[in-house]
């Protein structure tokens, strides 16, 4: 079927030059587009289908790129990149060398601000609002933010800001009440009630300075349009309140919304999710973390599960069913979760708090301030950690072991398979007497047979996985697989060091007595990571040895398929198997 207005499109010049009665035609149109490219390509779906009113009417009624749009998150960017001249190469979304999943300022001049995690939006339209007041420009600046959103701490920074400044900001809440996972808490409620009209009065956004208006139906065209020219006309701060439903056009998608979220491949006529083979297959590592620790919990009462508005990413569901009481969704609010942990262990309480690499980040000060100096015994567990794949720089998991590694306190644990993630996780809720982290990849395990009984860990123990001679790779985590693939062939040493804080000291004084050449692997960035710590090592033993580093590089990785990025930054079964022979002594 061809897109009669929607192949004419390619730029928001042209949309503005069509009739109004013809934009619900661009509407139908811009979903068929966008459901039959993910059907086959992948990517974020629900999200983009549930604002594709909205974002026509932005772009018909405001002067973009001269005034400013930004998107919260970016999930739900698809139309507007369609729009803005990215259709002929929509289908490369997400992969290697194509367009990024989420808006991107050096993609195009309509991405007016980078971004990936979330709450992000209305402090940088501020920011920007601020900067046109000062310049004296005449500009709009419109922050789109989803209802899960808007619940974070720094959206909340940046609402009280704005509600004191005269400046040209519009802040539009999209509110269709779910993130991944249903949104949760009181503002939740609030906005609930809001929608029902039996919260009319005492507004907390009026509260806040902001001309509040909405109500209104996402989905009308002509209401949205008429909505926004009127508050094209009001100065200062105001916000729109506006109701959509997530996955809007597919019947599916609209049905289970966490599903079609990011569904995969799908039929795009029927909407129906991709049969896969039904072929036994080692478990997520997230599925591993979620059954285990309701194992746990069964037998030890004061273990407590905590996730921030990811319990479906992070299998926390599955305490969230078993054990609803002692395990917590805190919405998107990271560093809350952090600190909430952190009084928990004061109680004696047992908090395993799952949080993905990249959205710790988040709450480094929490870490410190809260969890480290205290010395609590809070368990993290970095889901997500490593190389993710096709939603690129924002949320690969590369920095956690460089900006965990100098906090006092803080052990460090990469298990290499799923039986040593359950053994750890027994292993911290014995007793532990400080804070611990355990990094794991997304994807699958290796080992069928995961589910074995726990053994204790020795902490600070390494171990040996092969024995050669000359040269020993030293590795961390999952990434082990890899080696062992690389080295089938060849007579070297191979050990897993597991804990990267503490590391084990004795095993490696035997290694460096024993290997003149030392290779470390790692999916973290070189830049401070576990090579540095090994480098660090031989520094204050006064060895000499020669010591090569691999792992991610010094720079920001695209997206791609995690196979993909490997092979492009080396650390492939291929090219560390070169990299290796290279460095094996020639006698």
């Amino acid at each position: 079927m061809r897109n009669s207005i929607l192949d004419n499109i390619n730029s928001p010049t042209e949309l503005r030059l069509l009739h109004q009665k013809d934009l619900p035609i661009l509407a139908k149109e811009l979903r068929h587009f966008i459901i039959n490219v993910v059907a086959t390509k992948e990517g974020h779906l629900g999200a983009s289908l549930g604002v594709i009113e909205l974002t026509i009417a932005l772009h018909y009624v405001f002067n973009t790129p001269e005034d400013l749009l930004l998107w919260d998150v970016g999930h739900q960017a698809y139309g507007h990149k369609i729009l803005t001249g990215r259709k002929d190469i929509f289908h490369t979304n997400r992969q290697l060398k194509g367009i990024s999943g989420f808006p991107k300022r050096n993609e195009s001049i309509y991405d007016a601000f980078g971004v990936g995690h979330s709450s992000t939006s209305i402090s940088a339209a501020l920011g920007m609002a601020i900067a046109s007041q000062l310049k004296g420009e005449d500009k709009h600046h419109i922050a789109v933010i989803g209802d899960a959103s808007i619940a974070s701490g720094m959206a909340f920074e940046g609402l009280n800001h704005a509600g004191v400044t005269d400046v040209n900001l519009l802040v539009i809440l999209n509110d269709n009440a779910i993130g991944i996972d249903p949104s949760v808490g009181a503002l939740k409620q609030y906005l609930t009630n809001v929608k029902k009209g039996t919260n009319k009065r005492n507004n907390i956004i009026e509260a806040l300075n902001f001309d509040y208006s909405g109500p209104i139906d996402g989905h009308n065209l002509n209401t949205v349009i008429s909505e926004l020219q009127r508050l094209k006309k009001v100065k200062g701060p105001k916000l729109l309140h506006i109701i959509t439903t997530k996955g809007k056009g597919l019947k599916q998608a609209e049905v289970d919304q966490v599903k079609y979220h990011a569904p995969g491949k799908f039929d795009a006529k029927t909407g129906d999710l991709a049969v896969k083979p039904n072929i036994k297959q080692p478990p997520k590592y997230q599925d591993v973390f979620g059954h285990t620790i309701v194992e746990l919990a069964k037998a030890n009462k004061n273990i407590v599960g905590i996730t921030p508005a990811m319990p479906t990413g992070s299998s926390l569901k599955y305490m969230m069913d078993e054990i609803p009481d002692r395990a917590f969704d805190v919405g998107i609010a990271e560093q809350h979760a952090v600190t909430l942990a952190a009084g928990m262990a004061t109680q004696g309480l047992i908090p395993f708090c799952n949080i993905y690499s990249t959205f710790l980040q988040r709450a480094y000060d929490q870490i410190i301030h809260d969890v480290a100096i205290q010395n609590l015994p809070v368990i993290f567990c970095l889901d997500r950690a490593g190389l993710v794949g096709a939603d690129g720089a924002t949320h690969h998991g590369v920095f956690d072991i460089s900006y965990l590694r100098c906090i006092p306190n803080l052990i460090i644990f990469a298990p290499r398979n799923e039986v040593a993630l359950r053994n750890i996780m027994y292993t911290a809720q014995l007793g532990l007497e400080q804070p611990i982290a355990i990094r794991y990849p997304r994807g699958r395990g290796v080992i069928l047979d995961w589910k074995q009984p726990f053994t204790k860990l020795k902490i600070g123990k390494g171990e040996q996985l092969k024995q050669g001679e000359k040269l020993a790779v030293l590795s961390i985590g999952a990434i082990a697989k890899t080696i062992t693939k690389a080295i089938t062939d060849l007579k070297v040493s191979h050990y897993d060091m597991c804990f990267i804080k503490p590391l084990d000291t004795t095993l490696l004084h035997t290694i460096f007595k024993t290997y003149k050449t030392i290779i470390t692997v790692e999916d973290n960035t070189i830049k401070g990571g576990f090579g540095s710590a090994i480098l660090e090592f031989a520094a204050t033993h006064d060895y000499k040895n020669t010591i090569k580093t691999f792992g991610i590089p010094d720079g920001f990785i695209e997206h791609g398929s995690v196979t993909e990025l490997h092979a492009l930054i080396g650390l492939d079964v291929l090219s560390l198997s070169k990299k290796i022979k290279l460095l094996l002594p020639n006698t």
